[in-house]
């Protein structure tokens, strides 16, 4: 059975237009739009946004990372989905982050709080098992792993790794890498997510294929990879383009996150 997955880190539902300038002081703190001829910065919640492009992207499995934990709900049922969440950092008095988000979801930023979030469709039938793996429980962030297993067979490891930091990384992705293939226990295994590390700049990508069979890469500069184990390899992980994760707002381009979605395709025997 072929099917499709999908990695994104979602910026916590705020865009990230590829002009720097629009990003003004103004902006933040008064939540005035910023224009130029092809692209507008807002700073609004881009709730919608997101639910209609992510709902409408073809994938069977998808893996976001930095998703607002208020989502979760409403994203999964918008994209007729079964969900596992992994609560990430800075989820403390959530209700008065939700409220700082809904009224200037620039200002607040990453401190709103932030999930990786594993969705299942049902070309992969529901969710059989969901475990959590803490890679990191303070410093710098909490960072933890989503375990997901569906019935169709299929075993999923969602992860943002520690920015800034490749040997933190690194290790976290070993730790997660180990019990991700334990956990599966022979299963065929998805392992991505925003992994914070680029293949030609760390060798833990060659350790993982070596180690644990997990391959390929998205790309020597990528940060944002679907890994497979015992799958078919269909077609390759890469990156959207950046016009595809584009919205419109009066006109101009409203460009979400500020990365790209990685999509692949596999073979599920």
């Amino acid at each position: 059975m072929r099917f499709r997955a999908l990695s994104w880190n979602l910026f916590h539902g705020r865009d990230k237009p590829p002009d720097p300038a629009l990003f003004t002081w103004r902006s933040r703190l008064l939540r005035i739009s910023e224009r130029n001829e092809t692209h507008i910065q807002v700073n609004r919640d881009l709730r919608r946004e997101f639910f209609a492009l992510i709902a409408a992207a073809k994938w069977d499995v998808a893996l976001l990372q930095e998703c607002p934990p208020r989502w979760t709900e409403g994203l999964a049922r918008t994209c007729d989905a079964d969900y596992h969440r992994s609560l990430t950092a800075r989820n403390s008095f959530a209700w008065l982050r939700t409220l700082a988000a809904r009224l200037n979801p620039d200002l607040i930023a990453s401190n709103e709080g932030g999930s990786n979030l594993t969705l299942v469709r049902d070309r992969l039938g529901s969710i059989a098992e969901r475990r959590e793996l803490v890679l990191r429980k303070r410093w710098p962030e909490r960072r933890t792993m989503a375990f997901t297993r569906t019935t169709a067979g299929l075993c999923v490891a969602n992860l943002h790794a520690t920015t800034d930091s490749s040997p933190l990384a690194e290790e976290e992705m070993r730790v997660a890498a180990r019990a991700a293939t334990e956990w599966a226990a022979g299963a065929p295994l998805i392992f991505g997510g925003d992994l914070n590390l680029r293949p030609r700049s760390s060798p833990i990508f060659e350790q993982l294929r070596e180690r644990f069979g997990l391959a390929p890469s998205t790309a020597p500069d990528a940060i944002d990879h679907l890994l497979g184990r015992d799958l078919g390899l269909i077609e390759p992980p890469r990156a959207w383009p950046a016009a595809a994760r584009e919205a419109r707002s009066d006109g101009l381009a409203l460009r979400l996150s500020d990365h790209a979605p990685v999509e692949a395709t596999f073979d599920l025997t």
